[in-house]
């Protein structure tokens, strides 16, 4: 009987999560389309029809006291999104990073794979930033079932990057950890045809909320804690993989121009598999999810472990962090810290994971692990998660109270500090985080202002596994 009632409460949690995520997804399309729809029906309607006449003034006055820095010699800050995101183009008007973008005059924010690989997505943002056809490799793609080759960037938006033209990278969510495998990758020379690339390519990584070290939500949402990669029959992640495959298989190219989850490469529309290629998808033996190639079992705690075995933190570039929390200590007890601060989103997920038991009968995933260690929490990832690299070796870290504290920055060390926040707070939404999303953003853009020119690389010693 105690069975029957357990397995009610899972069913009904399961119903309330799927309506939720439908609701809230919903609510994001709608929201790009009713915008892109003003738009037009504001220009259309009230396009201005006057006669313009020119009239000559003299030219203002500008002072010369000061050289002004022409905005093209400045390294491009480059926005990576997270799980579900998008970049510019898609959505319409919409902006994942909620018009942060327009605080620099140099911004660029990639459309990556939204539930891609963190590897094929950094593959993705190589080429994006360099240009050309996108090589996912020839082992990892026969290894994982795909095609070898992807979408075709005819011009890179900054095609001179290089060591001497180095970039900031500002990533949210698993965009954080796609950066740093992209750094891994220049560091290893990965890219064929490109055999000058170095880990100082990159001139700083900014991580908000960052997935560095996995999160205990994978299990929630149905990842089986016993491998990391395969899924429960019945939960959340079943159902996003069966709405994903008949989304890509139905193949509306006006629909997938507006998003698209990034499986392009793996050729699941009808014209290329038919009802038999629908059917062995569905059923689990073809496709990202029978391969494992896709972002969530990056995103548990075996497979960040997997990644970061082979991710150094580099002594010659800046690594900053902020990391999200929505819990508090009541006796001892972790909970929720707000009821109303928290996004609908992710409320039951905050709560659920602030109780969180690793399964009596599952080993634990590292030496030395603790649930109450993972149970601070921002409704997506553990806040242990996303303050520093520290699985399976803990990388050089510095909490940060006060910025003035912590001067001057040195490269080769995390920089973190703690918000109070949860998962979503400085993204889509700017209304939400008030005078915060101004403050954090403004912080980053400034930060990364004042190391524009790296003429000298700096002598220091290896600290990448330190």
């Amino acid at each position: 009987m105690i069975r029957w009632w357990i397995s009610a409460l899972q069913l009904t949690e399961l119903f309330v999560s799927s309506i939720v995520h439908l609701l809230y997804g919903f609510y994001i399309f709608s929201s790009a389309v009713a915008g892109d729809l003003s738009q037009v029906l504001n220009e259309y309607f009230f396009k201005p029809n006057v006669n313009v006449i020119e009239v000559k003034q003299e030219p203002p006055y500008v002072p010369t006291a000061k050289p002004t820095i022409d905005a093209n010699t400045l390294p491009p800050i480059v926005l990576v999104h997270g799980i579900f995101g998008f970049g510019k183009g898609k959505l319409g008007g919409l902006s994942y990073f909620a018009g942060a973008e327009k605080k620099d005059e140099r911004v660029l924010v990639p459309d990556l794979g939204s539930l891609t690989s963190i590897y094929d997505r950094a593959r993705e943002l190589f080429y994006y930033l360099k240009g050309g056809k996108v090589d996912y490799g020839e082992e990892h793609s026969k290894a994982c079932g795909h095609s070898q080759f992807g979408r075709v960037y005819e011009q890179g938006h900054y095609p001179e990057w290089d060591a001497d033209h180095p970039i900031h990278f500002v990533g949210h969510s698993a965009g954080a950890q796609v950066v740093r495998v992209l750094q891994q990758m220049l560091a290893d020379k990965a890219f064929k045809g490109y055999e000058n690339t170095s880990e100082n390519w990159v001139l700083s990584i900014t991580s908000l909320s960052g997935a560095f070290n996995g999160t205990t939500r994978t299990y929630l949402d149905g990842m089986q804690p016993e491998d990391g990669r395969t899924m429960k029959p019945i939960c959340l992640l079943q159902l996003c993989r069966i709405g994903v495959i008949i989304y890509d298989w139905l193949d509306i190219v006006w629909l997938k121009d507006y998003y698209n989850f990034g499986f392009d490469h793996f050729s699941m529309s009808w014209k290329k598999m038919g009802i038999r290629g629908l059917l062995d998808c569905l059923m689990g033996n073809t496709g990202p999810f029978a391969s494992g190639d896709w972002i969530l079992p990056d995103l548990t705690i075996q497979g960040s472990l997997q990644l970061n075995c082979h991710l150094q933190t580099f002594p010659n570039t800046y690594y900053f962090s902020y990391a999200t929390k929505r819990t508090r200590k009541i006796m001892g007890i972790t909970v929720p810290s707000s009821i109303f601060g928290i996004h609908p989103l992710l409320f039951i997920r905050v709560l659920q994971m602030t109780q969180w038991r690793q399964p009596p009968d599952v080993p634990p995933p590292y030496k030395g692990y603790r649930d109450e260690d993972w149970w601070d929490n921002d409704g997506a990832l553990n806040t242990i998660s996303m303050t520093h690299p520290r699985l399976p070796i803990e990388h050089p870290s510095c909490y940060v109270v006060n910025d003035s504290d912590c001067q001057p920055l040195q490269p080769g060390i995390w920089y973190y500090k703690i918000v109070e926040a949860d998962h979503i707070f400085f993204i889509v939404n700017r209304e939400r985080a008030g005078v915060q999303f101004d403050l954090i953003y403004d912080a980053i853009f400034e930060r990364c202002r004042k190391h524009v020119f790296r003429k000298n690389l700096p002598t220091l010693p290896d600290q990448s596994h330190h």
